[in-house]
């Protein structure tokens, strides 16, 4: 209810401000300058354009050895692979001695002059200076009013590694880099399909960043692929920097504690989940790619439970739940039961934690609220700290301050084994970390002025705004809420692959995986045979 107000009261003010810009100078970058015949008109625009730029480079030649046309070309340096621009750009046509026209002298040059595989004709002079800054070479020449963009990209790169978030001991240990190109190439390699479609777009008014849309045609949902496209086209930003600035203008539900946009560094998470019909967005410059619709049992999953056995995979899964149960009700129950509800525990316990918590001066809210404290800030501090230093602090600062704690008469010990236990428990599922974080303060409030009430009440609050949420139009705890028995098994077990034969039904169009019956069978059983 407070979400929907808030949207209303946003839509509100979205109408009766007048509309501002967002760029100073678009008056000028938004002119679709058409370019001239005279080569000193274009080369002084685009001199005029990069002005005080430093790494441009423009090299002057003559074209051909009896024809003899004025050309230059375009770059800019650590974009571009100055060794294939001289080989397969300029060497060729300076070296050039066919018979030509200066009429014909376009064509020649980009029909077969050129070794270079993507070669665009442009006649706007904007549509030039966003290849440029791309990476691509822009050639220009004498008499003609197009120039043409040769890719002839070559930037420093990190190589394929494996991704230090999601590391796995059984399964691929390829992960996305910050190249849009090597991201598209690692999808492609897994899905060798045609249907497999790649759209690009520019986003950003500033930065002008790549991104791509990713999606198989005839499994992904058509109405979502276009939902995509038109948030997407929404976006009018001065700069895209990170998949994160994308996420955060395409979710469904911005003021939600969950994540309805899903995001994965592994192009076999991101595969599997692309022929499952969801549609990948990724972005030039970051190894993140984001995933849509996104769901919340999706946080249970891990790509090695489809490489193990079911058996192990269930179990672990089951842990999986327990974790994320643990670090979000645990110190709220603990606060409730030894405050407010006694005599749930067996009276030996009861004594045990009366007696730690003998000496201290603070109520067991208050140690509680201390202790979560504490810990938050000695994990940013080993995250943010350099590894090696990180990891000490993280060690020796819980134990230090753990040990004094209970010594000073500060807090009791069972207090130190909650709140330890609620850290390593949140670890177990890393894509609710955060998530996890606030609703077990929202909780371990609520249980300090109502006890298992407040508790209660908090769970149920939180649980009604899941079962609202959607993700890009899909119910987000689906299959559980609406029920799918089908969905059923790959929730809290991880069926057999013979035994998953449909997709998830709210997702794709094409809900059909895999053909029945595909039980491994005895040899004098199969009845192929």
């Amino acid at each position: 209810m407070l979400n929907k107000l808030i949207q209303k009261v946003t839509r509100k003010q979205n109408r009766t401000e007048e509309p501002t810009e967002i760029n100073p100078q678009s008056s000028s970058t938004n002119d679709q300058t058409l370019l001239s015949q005279d080569l000193k008109e274009n080369l002084k625009a685009i001199n005029s354009i990069f002005d005080n730029t430093s790494d441009l480079i423009i090299r002057e030649f003559i074209i051909g050895t009896e024809l003899h046309v004025k050309a230059f070309a375009v770059m800019i340096a650590g974009l571009i692979n100055e060794e294939s621009v001289n080989e397969n750009l300029i060497r060729p046509l300076m070296s050039l001695n066919r018979d030509i026209s200066l009429e014909s002298v376009l064509k020649v040059v980009k029909d077969s002059a050129l070794f270079v595989a993507s070669i665009q004709e442009k006649q706007k002079l904007d549509d030039l200076v966003t290849g440029i800054l791309s990476g691509d070479t822009a050639l220009f020449i004498e008499g003609t009013d197009s120039a043409l963009l040769a890719s002839i990209r070559g930037w420093e790169a990190r190589g394929v590694d494996e991704p230090k978030t999601e590391s796995v001991v059984r399964g691929p240990r390829e992960g996305f880099v910050e190249s849009l190109g090597t991201n598209t190439a690692l999808l492609r390699r897994r899905i060798k399909n045609s249907h497999l479609k790649f759209e690009k777009m520019t986003l950003g008014k500033q930065t002008k960043t790549e991104i791509c849309i990713a999606y198989i045609d005839g499994i992904a949902n058509e109405k979502i692929v276009q939902e995509v496209k038109d948030r997407l086209t929404r976006i009018k930003t001065d700069s895209i920097l990170e998949s994160g600035y994308i996420e955060g203008f395409i979710e469904d539900a911005p003021y939600s504690l969950f994540p309805t946009v899903g995001n994965s560094e592994k192009p076999d998470i991101v595969s599997a989940k692309l022929l499952e019909g969801r549609i990948a967005v990724l972005t030039d410059g970051t190894p993140f790619v984001l995933t849509v619709p996104y769901l919340f049992i999706e946080a249970f999953q891990n790509s090695e439970d489809y490489y193990s056995r079911p058996y192990l995979a269930t179990c672990i899964r089951w842990l999986r739940w327990l974790a994320f149960f643990i670090s979000t009700f645990l110190p709220a129950l603990y606060v409730a039961i030894t405050t407010y509800h006694p005599e749930l525990l067996p009276t030996s316990l009861l004594i045990s934690i009366a007696t730690a918590s003998e000496g201290s001066p603070f109520p067991i809210i208050v140690e509680a609220l201390l202790m979560q404290v504490a810990y938050e800030i000695l994990r940013e501090a080993g995250l943010r700290l350099p590894k090696a230093v990180g990891q000490a602090v993280s060690i020796v600062g819980a134990l230090v301050i753990g040990d004094a704690a209970v010594s000073a008469g500060l807090v009791g010990a069972p207090m130190v084994v909650v709140v330890a236990l609620t850290g390593i428990s949140s670890f177990v599922v890393p894509a609710l970390t955060d998530v996890t974080t606030v609703t077990r303060f929202v909780l371990l409030i609520l249980s300090g002025f109502a006890g298992m009430y407040g508790v209660m009440l908090g769970f149920a609050g939180f649980l009604t705004h899941q079962i609202s949420l959607r993700s890009f139009g899909v119910p987000y705890m689906s299959p559980l809420a609406p029920l799918s028995p089908s969905g059923l098994k790959d929730v809290f077990i991880r069926a057999p692959w013979w035994a998953m034969t449909f997709r998830p039904r709210l997702i794709g169009k094409n809900p059909t995986r895999q053909k029945k019956s595909l039980i491994p069978l005895p040899p004098n059983e199969n009845p192929d045979n």
